[in-house]
């Protein structure tokens, strides 16, 4: 059986290995030019783009400009899967393009940069995760969206963090155990909420694991009335100050109804574009990731979907670089697990309607 510390040498990201967060130097001119390229190049070829809600401003409206879409890795592909286009575009990090790919194999998926990669993703290789699953033959594999195609493949389910308590709670009433993958604060959650019993892989989302929680606490009493806003990928010390856990849709969601002025915000401050135009007359703050007791590495923004710019958008469009190609063998495994949660999800809306919950 694999052990928690060589799980761990496994799944940790070195710090050499994160690449420094780079911002896009534009003057004006030069933003709205490339701006219009990419419009154009995307009537063109009858190109949708989809954008994560923590890629760059500029490519999340052009997005909601051209008819495309903003949202989570998953929502993405479904949109995808549903839009009648030629190609894809995907700005986000690589396993999202992938997904958009599994679900969409007859159509073009392109990437601004295929380098674009996700610190989950690379601390679940598919050789070792796939080992650790045949030392456990008689457990459920359930595996997060942010990895492979190749252990999306090895997977029983796919889930994201919107509906991972749904799912696991599903299968849990129902007898079964998990290995869980690959985020271990995630894991973690789902387990103290559902009481499964769970198999933790042990990767972690540079990200969200820099939020300290001895800050948190002191910013909090700086802002005795703000609500805290807290993703599940965060560290337990931190989930245990939020007001609101839950998805990056279910954030945005949170900040729009709760009744309050002021909110602190642990996840990547990409989303605070969208949280702005949902809540244009709410005061958003980022919960610190440095300070007395931290060591700022991404400082609240994955580096790798800062990869994501407008130079590469329209060289991608013009060249048609960045293209996302999967076996179609491996395709058809992925999408398995994937369906199983899509239709999950369809169930579980179609239940609502009939109780009158929706």
């Amino acid at each position: 059986m694999t052990t928690d510390t060589s799980l761990a040498e496994i799944c940790t990201v070195k710090r050499e290995d994160i690449p420094k967060t780079v911002t896009e130097e534009l003057s004006d001119t030069e933003r709205d030019e490339l701006k219009s390229r990419v419009k154009q190049l995307l009537k063109e070829q009858n190109a949708v783009m989809v954008a994560h809600y923590y890629t760059d401003p500029d490519l999340q409206l052009i997005a909601d400009a051209t008819v495309g879409y903003v949202s989570d890795s998953l929502d993405m592909a479904r949109f995808g899967n549903e839009a009648e286009a030629d190609t894809l575009v995907v700005c986000g990090v690589k396993f999202m393009g992938e997904t958009a790919k599994i679900l969409n194999p007859e159509k073009r998926v392109l990437m601004p940069d295929l380098n674009a990669d996700c610190s989950l993703d690379i601390g679940c290789p598919i050789k070792e995760f796939s080992e650790f699953c045949d030392q456990h033959p008689d457990r459920t594999v359930v595996v997060y969206a942010n990895t492979s195609a190749a252990v999306k493949a090895r997977s029983d389910w796919v889930v994201t963090s919107g509906s991972a308590l749904d799912v696991i709670n599903h299968l849990h009433a129902k007898g079964e155990k998990f290995i869980w993958a690959p985020d271990k604060y995630l894991g973690q959650y789902i387990q103290e909420q559902t009481g499964a019993d769970m198999l933790l892989w042990q990767g972690a989302c540079v990200v969200h694991e820099e939020f300290k929680a001895i800050e948190l606490a002191e910013l909090i009493k700086q802002h005795p009335d703000a609500k805290v806003l807290v993703h599940p990928e965060s560290p337990a010390s931190v989930i245990e100050l939020a007001d609101v856990v839950s998805s990056t849709t279910g954030i945005i969601k949170a900040a729009v109804e709760l009744d309050a002025k002021e909110f602190i915000v642990a996840t990547d401050k990409g989303i605070f574009h969208k949280m702005k135009e949902a809540a244009p007359d709410k005061i958003f703050i980022e919960a610190p990731t440095s300070g007395k007791s931290a060591t700022c590495v991404s400082c609240a923004h994955c580096p790798w979907m800062a990869m994501n710019t407008l130079r590469k958008l329209v060289e991608c469009l013009e060249t048609g670089s960045g293209e996302i190609l999967i076996d179609p063998e491996l395709g058809k495994r992925a999408r398995l697990p994937i369906q199983r949660l899509l239709d999950f999800a369809r169930e579980q809306k179609q239940q609502s309607l009939l109780s009158g919950d929706a």
